[in-house]
């Protein structure tokens, strides 16, 4: 199983961007799929989820409102687009896929992908 997360850079505050995750060698949509993400000396925290079919949708109340998980599973994709982003989203972004619901918790999930940094200038 590869997940490969795509889409990070370099922005300014209040910039967009949108990241993917691409998934290989499983049924992609047999799984919930999440977004963590790790600052430089943090814990990993959740960020957002969805579940297999798309029908619901989980985020950290830190990006309600301002994130928007989504998924293509005829791609093998979920997506995360990411608006008015501020210096505290800066990160590397993990997607992760668990079979079944997708929670909240990192723990819930079994397959991680490299991540792809994220940072966000003042």
């Amino acid at each position: 199983v590869q997940l490969q997360a795509s889409g990070g850079g370099l922005v300014q505050a209040g910039d967009s961007l949108r990241l993917s995750c691409v998934a290989s060698g499983l049924s992609f949509d047999d799984y919930g799929m999440g977004w963590f993400r790790q600052a430089p000396g943090k814990e990993r925290e959740f960020v957002a989820a969805i579940t297999w079919s798309g029908g619901s949708t989980y985020y950290a109340d830190s990006v309600k409102g301002r994130f928007t998980i989504s998924r293509d599973n005829a791609k093998n994709t979920v997506f995360l687009q990411m608006n008015s982003l501020k210096t505290e989203d800066t990160a590397v972004y993990h997607c992760a896929a668990e079979k079944g619901w997708a929670t909240t918790r990192s723990e819930d999930y079994t397959y991680w992908g490299p991540g792809t940094l994220v940072t966000v200038s003042s």
